[in-house]
């Protein structure tokens, strides 16, 4: 749950920097914005594929009588990080 809660912080801080700087194709981002940018980009990325590393190996472990699918799983988890809507 922490996890998917730093994932989404990440990804909100990347649509943050995205709705700040403007369209890169309609305007042109000065290196710093560029760097920053990319950086909270990698750090979006990183935390989600750990998320999801994490909760493969979570539905992995189960015992096969109480195993529940990723998508079960991943419903669960953004639920409890505060999720709302579809894919929560």
């Amino acid at each position: 749950m922490h996890k998917r809660r730093a994932a989404d912080q990440a990804y909100h801080r990347v649509e943050e920097l995205r709705d700040s700087y403007g369209p890169p194709t309609q305007q042109q981002w000065t290196a710093r914005q560029s760097h920053t940018y990319e950086t909270a980009l990698r750090a979006w990325r990183d935390l989600d594929r750990d998320v999801r590393t994490a909760m493969t190996e979570y539905v992995k472990e189960e015992e096969d009588g109480a195993r529940q699918s990723i998508e079960s799983i991943e419903e669960e988890v953004g639920r409890a990080a505060g999720r709302t809507g579809p894919g929560a």
